[in-house]
């Protein structure tokens, strides 16, 4: 049982390409309300660090103070228990304006830092993961998580095509669509080979899928069933949906299997209106005026990009 001082604090780092900062900042505000231009953000709000593909580490703050003797001194009060136990210094790049400290002078205060804890340490499987991390002259301490790339294993699945989005696009888009699992029924109803099916599915998002081709249909099932993963996949347009959702996904058709006029795009937005409460919608056209016809109003957006090809991504309401 480990003794500790809750602040209901979270200190997040994350890891991104170039491309990827709006859609990174799109889905911090999904998460927490807000965004930050920073590698970093600090919240009372508690999220999964592997949700997201751009997370890297999280750590639950239990003390901080401006200097680290007096770290060392608050942290003698932890009582691990039975518990082993080790101790990362998160500073292995440049976290805001903080500078990476090296690692001879990170593993010095790991190891100072370790003998100040009573308890067993154990470098190797440490059943505990402590993290300290400097900040803006700031030092936090407090549990450890470091972040599953679980997008990874997604992106070696049985059926795929090349247009269809990145896993780790589909699970920023997952995510935007759904920060808060809990009580929360979605759809995606152009699921083509079920890229975002997989992604949500995987945190557990209670999500069902469908699609006008039956060929991709098929594919998005055993892509799930690869993944050991259950979910509903319906042959069918959107216009055959009769049951309420509190959000839907569309990524709008334009693949080799399906194209979408603007008729069949304003269709589907205007059945996703009536099915949904909250839409995300993926297109490769600006459609701003199609989204309002729908009744919808863009309440966020950002650009999702993939070399040269660029997707929005549009949270209606």
């Amino acid at each position: 049982m480990i003794n500790e001082q809750h602040t209901n604090k979270y200190i997040y780092t994350y890891v991104h390409h170039v491309d990827e900062y709006d859609l990174c900042r799109m889905e911090m505000r999904s998460f927490f309300g807000v965004d930050s231009s920073l590698n970093y953000m600090i919240s009372n709000i508690e999220v999964d660090p592997s949700r997201s593909p751009f997370i890297q580490d999280r750590l639950e703050v239990l003390f901080e103070d401006h200097s680290i003797e007096n770290i060392k001194k608050l942290v003698k009060n932890l009582i691990v228990g039975e518990k082993t136990y080790k101790v990362v210094c998160l500073n292995n790049f440049v976290i805001g304006k903080t500078k990476k400290i090296s690692q001879p002078e990170r593993r010095r205060i790991e190891r100072e830092l370790g003998l100040c804890i009573e308890g067993d340490p154990d470098l190797n499987y440490p059943e505990v993961i402590f993290g300290l991390i400097l900040i803006d002259g700031k030092w936090y301490f407090g549990k450890h998580m470091k972040s599953e790339s679980i997008w990874r294993k997604h992106l070696h699945k049985p059926n795929s095509y090349s247009t269809a989005l990145s896993t780790r696009v589909a699970r920023a888009v997952a995510n935007i669509a759904v920060p808060q699992p809990q009580n929360i029924r979605a759809i995606d109803p152009c699921c083509g080979i079920g890229t975002v099916i997989v992604e949500a599915l995987s945190m557990g998002i209670d999500i069902e899928g469908r699609d006008i081709n039956h060929f991709v249909c098929s594919g998005s099932r055993e892509n799930m069933a690869y993944f050991g993963l259950q979910g509903k996949i319906t042959l069918g347009p959107i216009s055959e949906v009769t049951e309420h959702y509190d959000v839907a996904i569309i990524d709008l058709p334009y693949n080799l299997f399906t194209h979408s006029s603007r008729e069949d795009q304003y269709n589907i937005l205007k059945h996703a209106r009536r099915i949904a409460d909250r839409v995300v919608v993926v297109t490769i056209e600006t459609i701003d005026d199609l989204i309002h016809d729908a009744g919808f109003i863009i309440a966020d957006r950002c650009i999702a990009k993939k070399q040269s090809f660029l997707r929005q991504i549009l949270l209606c309401q």
